[in-house]
């Protein structure tokens, strides 16, 4: 597999303590092209499905378990190779996200979400991946954090498309 991409969104300041956290970020496709996306009422951003790894989990397993949690799909990973990573100094923490592709393989399920998640409004839903780029760029965040969050999911979302371009 090549190198992953790696994109720093913020600037670290050598000022600050920062507070590590590993995530997972997954472009999640179902075989009509139609891609997961979760729009953030409050805040007014669209996200891709991933989250924190736990402490007993490994990346991958995060991957599989964020997108159950955030969509209620049952998705396969392309590779257990991340395909690109993101780099995030915002406020006082340091984040690191591991980036995979998967494939859909049941979508009948229901999202079970967190209550924060449930009071900053999440709504999933499904569209083709240039729609979800054109939804995602046209967002106007209405949050510092949807704003770091909207700047990395765009690069995600394009670097797949690239990869899905490049294996066609």
């Amino acid at each position: 597999m090549a190198t992953p991409k790696h994109k720093i969104i913020g600037t670290k300041d050598p000022a600050k303590s920062y507070t590590d956290r590993k995530s997972t970020r997954v472009v999640a496709l179902k075989p009509s092209g139609e891609v997961a996306i979760i729009y953030v009422k409050k805040g007014n951003y669209y996200k891709l499905p991933g989250g924190g790894i736990e402490a007993d989990e490994s990346p991958t397993d995060a991957a599989l378990r964020e997108v159950k949690e955030e969509t209620g799909a049952t998705v396969v990973l392309r590779s257990t190779d991340y395909f690109a990573t993101t780099e995030e100094f915002r406020f006082q923490q340091h984040q690191i996200s591991y980036c995979y592709l998967a494939d859909v393989v049941d979508d009948a399920g229901e999202p079970c979400l967190t209550d924060e998640e449930l009071a900053d409004g999440f709504v999933q839903q499904w569209m083709t991946v240039d729609k979800a780029l054109e939804a995602m760029s046209a967002a106007e965040p209405t949050t510092e954090f949807g704003s770091f969050v909207k700047e990395r999911d765009i690069f995600v979302l394009t670097e797949a498309l690239r990869l899905i371009e490049l294996s066609s």
